[in-house]
């Protein structure tokens, strides 16, 4: 029996790094419509070339008990010099339970309290208003939009990019304990 490989745990969910016998879960969660139309879906060859690999992981998040798995990550740039880091993918199979928020609170803790990153980024499509909600209540900054870079069924979308530093992330955290 393989030993599971927990990365971070939170009141409700922790994350597993992934293994080859969860991509059919990740393609699954992926390629539901509602998480699907604001993604660019990858093929099953694609996660398995980034799996798990010096600079990039993949996590399943699921419930604390192990249970119930409520969606994945994708992570790239550990590996990076500059100690920056990219949320490639944060993908929630279950919503409506606040587990984006929970989500994103371990994420940036794992990234910033155990990792000691410097920064912090991710893009999100222009008309995900949920996940932009969710990203900048969470400290993220908008830093930017590349106009017209993504073709979805004969369609071109706008990508927003979003970033936070860890003096933010920790200004933000003081200012909850005050």
């Amino acid at each position: 029996m393989k030993k599971e490989m927990i990365v971070k745990a939170g009141k409700r969910l922790r994350f597993r790094q992934a293994d080859e016998v969860d991509l059919d879960y990740i393609m699954d969660a992926e390629y539901i419509s509602d998480n699907a139309k604001y993604v660019i879906p990858y093929t099953r060859a694609t996660h398995m070339s980034t799996l798990n690999t010096k600079g990039a992981v993949h996590l399943i998040i699921e419930t604390l008990d192990g249970l119930e798995k409520v969606g994945f990550l994708m992570i790239a740039g550990l590996d990076n010099p500059a100690k920056e880091i990219e949320f490639t993918r944060i993908i929630l199979a279950v919503k409506g339970k606040g587990y984006g928020q929970e989500t994103l609170q371990m994420l940036l803790s794992w990234a910033f309290d155990d990792l000691k990153f410097h920064r912090a980024w991710l893009d999100c499509k222009d008309h995900n208003a949920r996940a932009l909600h969710v990203y900048e209540k969470a400290g993220f900054q908008r830093e930017g939009l590349i106009r017209e870079t993504i073709l979805t069924d004969g369609i071109y979308e706008n990508l927003v990019i979003l970033g936070i530093l860890d003096r933010e992330y920790f200004s933000v955290q003081n200012g909850k304990k005050a």
